[in-house]
């Protein structure tokens, strides 16, 4: 799984994101992604990452091991 991959899937769930994901160990197994999206307003954090994690699907029973990940809205991004 790359970059490209995992915005994609993020993307392809929340239209309305704003996405960025680095691969900070080169490995393609650890990520950090930054999601903003109007989507989140209302929810809590736990909430927000969930719709995170639903769009990435089954990926983290192959390929993608570790992704740390920062939500918010773009009130809170100071969009």
């Amino acid at each position: 799984m790359d970059v490209k991959q995992i915005e994609k899937l993020i993307k392809a769930a929340l239209p309305d994101a704003e996405v960025r994901v680095e691969d900070p160990m080169n490995d393609r197994t650890h990520f950090e992604a930054l999601v903003i999206s109007p989507s989140f307003q209302g929810k809590n954090r736990v909430q927000q990452h969930q719709m995170v994690y639903r769009a990435l699907g089954g990926a983290f029973e192959g390929p993608l091991h570790a992704l740390s990940l920062k939500t918010m809205t773009p009130e809170q991004a100071g969009l």
